[in-house]
């Protein structure tokens, strides 16, 4: 098939490349020229591991094309997802603007039957907005549809060519066949399609997110009782996990979930809920939750040091999950933030997340490319994010380097006994200290 995909971002290249790789005939086509310069030189400005090799290898076969042409990509496509940014507004709504630019501009190009798909996190209703728009401007036939991607940072390749389930809203046979047609060599085994109405299709991967983050601030506030009481919530996790209603999935006690679905996706549907004076008590609390639970974190290393004026910390981990460069709200910003804003000074370690990071925070922290490197003379050691490489370190080199052996965990990676037993004090999410100071 002829795809056009509009919008070259995370969610659209890995679309793009992924269609393109069954053998499908794409287009992405971004506003962005620099961005289409670069994806023609084969740079990539997104860590997305397999990404690279996926899109070379279909750039490189012809099957894969970039462009800034609206007329171009349209008028070749039968196929069109609309995969553009919807960034929150001040109040956590989504912004429509880039979708409604598109929809208007595409328009001009329908010269024959295609089929119009919102592949970006949309409020419910927003494909039928795209409907009435391009009906403003056009009586050629098309139809238009709901694919929401549940793609996860970090393995988004693999999400792609082997869904858990594939959901199209449609309002028509004639797309549900077509949609149909276009995913098959991805349920091979398996007929993973749901296909329901748009306005359900739109909202289920706003309830999947949801219900996720749930899970994520329950285990916190679960883990914060275990410390106050005494209790290990590895103990109680395995517990939880062992029930089968309950499983093992998404009740990791830590900082808290980042990036960029989880805090914009639970606002949106927030604010979607009180445009129809629905309350969604839980989803407010889930978001309470997971703010309150970074600055928890922070309050530990600073009830612990009293003053943090001219105290030096090493930070393991930038970016709000491993395997990706994303720092869209991650625990770490507010978290290093607080320190700096009470005199801390500040050495920071990531394996890819440290360019984006400069970008927002570049003079107030020295940078380095080697974890162990940020050792050197600081009072404790801090860890944010769970990269594999963090997970088994020297501990005796981080002792001698550090100036206190001292490591305040985010993500539980360590033992606490072996730490204590190390002469450490270390401290983690959901269990006493090793040591009272």
């Amino acid at each position: 098939m002829n795809i056009c995909v509009i919008g070259s971002g995370y969610v659209g290249l890995v679309t793009g490349s992924c269609f393109a790789n069954c053998g499908n005939n794409v287009t992405c086509l971004d506003i962005d020229k620099n961005r289409i310069k670069s994806l023609k030189k084969g740079k990539i400005d997104i860590y997305e591991p397999g990404l690279s090799d996926i899109v070379e290898r279909n750039f490189n076969a012809k099957r894969l094309k970039f462009t800034t042409n609206y007329k171009e990509a349209i008028e070749n496509a039968e196929i069109i997802f609309l995969a553009v940014s919807t960034p929150p507004n001040s109040d956590g709504s989504a912004n429509l603007d880039y979708i409604k630019n598109a929809t208007m501009e595409l328009s001009k190009y329908i010269n024959n039957y295609k089929i119009i798909v919102t592949k970006s996190t949309v409020p419910i209703g927003t494909t039928y907005l795209i409907k009435n728009l391009i009906k403003s401007q056009t009586d050629k036939e098309f139809d238009v549809a709901s694919n929401p991607e549940f793609l996860k940072e970090g393995s988004a390749i693999n999400d792609f060519m082997f869904p858990d389930r594939i959901v199209i809203g449609v309002e028509s046979i004639k797309a549900e066949k077509i949609l149909k047609e276009l995913y098959e060599p991805f349920m091979r085994k398996e007929d993973k399609l749901v296909s329901v109405d748009i306005q359900s299709s739109e909202i289920s991967k706003y309830a999947c997110n949801a219900m996720l983050a749930t899970r994520i601030s329950f285990i916190n506030e679960i883990a914060n009782l275990c410390e106050e009481v005494g209790a290990n919530i590895t103990s109680v996790r395995r517990i939880m996990s062992q029930d089968q209603r309950i499983g093992r999935h998404f009740i990791f006690p830590g900082l808290g979930y980042g990036g960029s679905c989880f805090p914009k996706d639970i606002k949106a549907l927030i604010g979607i809920a009180k445009e129809n004076k629905v309350d969604l008590s839980i989803c407010e609390a889930v978001n309470n939750v997971n703010d309150q639970q970074r600055q928890r974190f922070f309050n530990k290393i600073k009830d612990y040091f009293k003053d943090l004026n001219n105290k030096r910390f090493a930070i393991w981990g930038l970016s709000f999950k491993p395997n990706t460069d994303d720092i869209r709200e991650a625990p770490s910003i507010d978290i290093i933030k607080n320190l700096i804003h009470d005199g801390a000074k500040i050495n920071a370690h990531d394996p890819v997340a440290i360019g984006n990071f400069k970008e927002l925070i570049k003079d107030d922290i020295d940078y380095f490319s080697n974890s162990y490197d940020t050792l050197k003379g600081c009072d404790a050691l801090i860890i944010h994010t769970e990269w594999n490489e963090y997970r088994q370190p020297n501990f005796n080199r981080i002792k001698k380097l550090l100036k206190n052996p001292i490591i305040f965990d985010g993500r539980n990676l360590y033992n606490e006994q072996k730490l204590s037993d190390l002469g450490f004090f270390y401290t983690n999410i959901g269990f006493y200290p090793s040591d009272d100071k």
